[in-house]
This record gives structure tokens, sequence and C-alpha cells, in this order.
């Protein structure tokens, strides 16, 4: 694989079509480029953690490349993420059939209240369902909701009530929805994939299993360059 370092990026050799995938940290990043040969045109860089960074960072990234002349047709939110047991297991990947804020909105006497129902604004993007289905296909992906939070999940309460307002979810992260309202706001489709690394409940590093979500990150993505590629051809 031919890659070319650029402040904290790693480039492919440019191809026909732009992609862009935001990870969180440099690991992740890693783990992603090792997927692609030279010549996808996809571009993978580490934007942070966290929704706002990862907005910020997301949202610089394609204002660059539109005044460079060189816009990004694709917009993946990627990494490793805590998954909802049983349906998405520690190793297994997930992709997005909703990127949900999941705690962006108040709390009140009867429970919580997500802010469009407050509203304001919007608390999920619906990535393309065509690409959806044909990542699912090439990779074996679960589908499913995929949640932003700011406060990563440490207890079986918190959890389970999560769940009991996003029935439709498998995995939890903290970038997605950032991500989104970036790509989003300049027209761009977005795709969330996430391989997972732990289950979603008490925290317990001992069930950590870091290095094979990122195995999974891998070689999910290994598989996904013909998809990417084809879809964009498809939707022009």
């Amino acid at each position: 694989m031919e890659l070319q370092a650029q402040e904290g990026c790693l480039i492919a050799s440019a191809g026909l079509d732009r992609v862009l995938v935001a990870t969180a940290v440099p690991v992740e990043r890693d783990a992603v480029a090792r997927a692609f040969p030279g010549g996808t045109g996809i571009e993978v860089i580490a934007v942070g953690v966290g929704p706002a960074l990862a907005a910020a960072r997301t949202a610089s990234a394609l204002t660059a490349a539109a005044l460079r002349g060189e816009p990004y047709r694709l917009v993946v939110s990627a990494g490793i993420g805590g998954g909802f047991q049983p349906g998405a297991p520690v190793g297994s990947l997930v992709v997005a059939d909703g990127i949900v804020a999941a705690d962006l909105g108040a709390e009140t006497e009867d429970g919580f209240v997500p802010v469009t129902e407050l509203g304001f604004g919007t608390v999920r993007h619906q990535p393309p369902a065509d690409l959806v289905r044909r990542v699912a296909d090439a990779t074996g992906a679960r589908t499913g909701a995929v949640l932003t939070v700011s406060t990563v999940t440490g207890t079986a309460t918190r959890a389970a009530a999560l769940r009991e307002r996003h029935p439709t979810a498998l995995a939890e992260a903290m970038e997605g929805f950032g991500v989104a309202e970036a790509a989003v706001a300049q027209g761009v489709p977005v795709l969330e994939i996430r391989a997972i690394s732990n289950p979603v409940g008490p925290r317990d590093r001992a069930a950590w299993r870091i290095p094979d979500a990122l195995a999974a990150l891998t070689e999910g993505f290994g598989k996904l360059t013909p998809v990417l590629e084809s879809w964009n051809r498809h939707d022009s």
C-alpha cells in the first residue's frame, strides 16, 4: 500500500472518487488505512475524541478539500465501540442504519426528552440505505442504530435505559453524530462503521478486546474498496 503522511492523516493514492474516513485516534486511523491499496482515493484522518471535536475537524477537512477543488463524495465515521449484547458481540462489525445522538436533550421528571422533541435540531442522521445494505453484504456486518454519547456507558442501568429509548441500537461510540453533522451541513452523504471492542454495560477493562476489534476493522475495510467505489459511480 502506498500511503503519504500529511498532518495526522494517511492518504491513499488519489483515485477518481474521494472518500473521507474519520476516526477518533491514530490507532483506529492506522487500522483502517492498512486495508486500502494504492489508488483508492480514500483519505483516513484522526479527528479526536467526542462529537464536538469530531464535528469541527471533519468540517475543516471537508472545507479544505472543497476549496482545493477536490470535494469528498462520502464521509465515513469509523472506529471501535461498545456493543449492545447479544446483538453485537465483541469482535463483530456494525454498520449504522441510523446515527443517533443518544444524550442530546433534557432530563425531566418524566424521563429523558431528546432535543428534537424540544423543538431544536435533530438527533438522528440516516445513512444511504443502499450503501448500508451493500456494506453489510460485503462484510457480514450487522445493521442497526449506532449511538453517539459524550459519556461512555459504565453501568447496567444506563445500558438498559439506552436500549429502552433506542431498541434498534447495536453499538455506542463518541464521534459518529459529530462527523455526521459536519457532513450533512455540507451536503455529503455519511456512513458509520464500528468494530465492537467491549460490551456496553458495567465498565470492565478486563473484558475489552481492543486488538481484536482493530483487526476486525482492518478486515472489514479491506472488503469495502469496491463497494465504496461502485456506490460512488452508481450515485453519480
